[in-house]
């Protein structure tokens, strides 16, 4: 008969693998429920002393598959990318890019300049310049106390 040394962390990590395994299923299917609601993009949003400045990654998208609209101080990103064709004979090992439509709105919470607002997309980067609406000259008036 062979001793055998107690190692209490293989016990420990038997357990880590199987919470490991219970988390990565779960994951997935989460990521499988949001592929149906469509996929978020990340933005960066920056005030700066004339305009508010929106920097959104869209990569592999072109230009008409992008819609822009403000509504109530709202501002909302829309649009939909598209599957690329299955090729036959090609089978996928990993599919990580997400596809479908998606869409993100943000508040503007200052007076802006709705006719003045510009888009520009270019290699995947889509920034949305709001002018800022000159407010400070209609409340910087000096009222009189009677």
């Amino acid at each position: 008969m062979s001793l055998v040394r107690w190692d209490p962390f293989r016990e420990l990590s038997a357990l880590q693998n199987s919470i490991s395994r219970l988390f990565d299923e779960s994951f997935f299917r989460s990521a499988d429920r949001s592929l149906a609601q469509g996929w978020m993009f990340p933005v960066d949003i920056k005030d700066a002393a004339d305009a508010i400045v929106i920097k959104a990654e869209l990569p592999g998208l072109s230009k008409e598959d992008i819609r822009i609209n403000f509504k109530d101080n709202v501002i909302t990103v829309t649009g939909e990318r598209k599957q690329e064709e299955k090729e036959e004979g090609a089978d996928f090992i990993r599919v990580e890019r997400r596809y479908g439509s998606f869409s993100r709105s943000f508040s503007v919470d200052v007076p802006v300049k709705e006719d003045e607002i510009k888009a520009r997309y270019d290699n995947g980067l889509l920034e949305i310049t709001i002018p800022k609406a000159d407010h400070t000259k209609a409340y910087a008036k000096q009222i009189e106390i009677e």
